[in-house]
């Protein structure tokens, strides 16, 4: 497999900067545990068909300690017994706000009730930003054909 170009981050600078401060900024808001940062990113990842994105945060679920059992049922969270109710609240709205073209109204108010049970308004904050800027890295990648593997953390 070879990718179409060069990641249009790369070839832009300051988007691969913005990129990067965006999704950041995500992670210094509120309580929201890194682990369900990730399983946010993995399962949007496993929507969208980003392999690259799926690789780098299965693996980054594995070096924040999580089991192989919780990395490999996100993609099944609903019907897997290893999450909280608020990682479940946080994959429900990973899922709405991925697939916003899918319903008339991709984030029904008992969704977001429930994910307001679990998190306050910075916390949801947190992962709206965490989900959309997870989204514009699949969308980039997979338009690119980004190659898993080829890319590793700490190598740019």
């Amino acid at each position: 497999m070879q990718s179409r170009m060069t990641h249009p981050a790369m070839l832009v600078p300051a988007t691969m900067e913005s990129l990067r401060a965006y999704s950041l900024s995500a992670r210094k808001l509120g309580d929201v545990p890194p682990a369900t940062f990730a399983m946010v990113d993995l399962r949007a990842s496993q929507i969208n068909g980003c392999s690259v994105c799926v690789q780098l945060h299965a693996t980054e679920l594995k070096n924040l300690g999580e089991s192989d059992e919780r990395i490999y049922g996100v993609s099944a969270w609903q019907d897997a017994p290893f999450y909280s109710d608020a990682e479940r609240a946080a994959l429900a709205l990973t899922e709405a706000v991925t697939r916003l073209a899918d319903k008339s109204d991709p984030v029904p108010d008992h969704l977001w009730a429930e994910a307001s049970r679990h998190y306050d308004e910075e916390e949801l904050g947190a992962l709206l930003i965490a989900i959309s800027s997870v989204n514009v890295w699949n969308r980039l990648n997979v338009a690119t054909r980004q190659v898993a593997g080829a890319w590793k953390p700490g190598s740019d």
